[in-house]
């Protein structure tokens, strides 16, 4: 078994670094609040570290899951980072949804320092990584891959490289894009069944089982209609990564006409009180147009 640490204890990285613990391996975590790593270290064992640096102390293998750009970069480098501490050899693995161009700096940090880097941000929301049913989509080095693949394969159900450094965050980009359009197409279906007077639970029986089925339609349906959005992945993170889906669009030459107008009505349910809400809330933006 590896020695481990996991920076990084939300919603998404603390049942994942559980996983780790219970298949046996020694994991020690790291979280901007200690007291979150403490009680984490209760519930599943393993160790709590002060700063990434002392979590990444000899590991084989240290996973991220934080927030943005500046939060990866504040837990790698620096005194305190993560990448001070671990040693020539050992695989730095960052489940975060960040910029393909974060991802490339740091890689090449990395690399300078000896330490393998891989970028695999994950898809699933809090369900996947609580019940180890993500995907994961990676980028970085055939060697490094194949050396993290048993690991990450602890809390996945798919993890596939997908290409170089930045293919995984590409990818994820690429997800983001699709759900955007799909939550779009549900909120509005499910509008128009209320407004038309419908069974929205009978119209969706039905729907589903078509062309129009999705993971979307067969898991948010139920509580869309049952105005219940405080679960699941919060419209303010799917602005930060449709952000990135945008900015990124425009550096390649991509046309993201559709993205970035579903963007707009995730900023309008921000406005609305919704940022913390799921994003299947694009309904409630409807409904309150009238």
């Amino acid at each position: 078994m590896a020695r481990l640490a996991f920076l990084g204890l939300g919603v998404m990285g603390a049942p994942m670094a559980g996983h780790l613990q219970k298949a046996g391996h020694n994991v020690t975590v790291y979280n901007r609040t200690h007291e979150k790593a403490l009680k984490w270290a209760q519930t599943y064992g393993g160790a709590a570290a002060k700063t990434p640096r002392e979590a990444a102390a000899g590991a084989d293998f240290v996973m991220a899951c934080v927030g943005n750009d500046d939060d990866l970069r504040s837990v790698c480098l620096g005194d305190d980072g993560a990448f001070g501490g671990m040693t020539t050899g050992a695989v730095f693995v960052d489940h975060t949804t960040v910029s393909a161009k974060v991802t490339k700096e740091l890689y090449d940090i990395a690399d300078a320092a000896g330490i393998s880097f891989v970028d695999a941000p994950i898809s699933g929301g809090q369900a996947g990584a609580e019940n180890a049913q993500l995907s994961i989509m990676c980028g970085g080095d055939e060697d490094a891959f194949a050396r993290a693949l048993p690991i990450m394969e602890v809390y996945s159900k798919m993890c596939r490289r997908i290409g170089e450094t930045g293919a995984g965050q590409m990818t994820k980009m690429c997800n983001q894009i699709a759900i955007a359009g799909l939550v779009q197409g549900l909120s509005e279906a499910l509008h128009f069944a209320q407004k038309a007077g419908l069974d929205g639970r009978a119209v969706v029986e039905v729907i589903s089982q078509g062309a129009a089925g999705s993971w979307q339609m067969s898991n948010r349906y139920e509580t869309m209609l049952d105005d219940h959005f405080e679960h699941g992945f919060a419209v303010d993170w799917m602005r930060k990564d449709l952000g990135i889906c945008l900015s990124t669009g425009d550096e390649i030459g991509a046309s993201l006409p559709a993205t970035a107008l579903i963007d707009q009505f995730y900023n309008d349910v921000q406005k609305l009180g919704g940022g913390r809400w799921d994003t299947s809330s694009l309904i409630k933006r409807l409904q309150a147009m009238g």
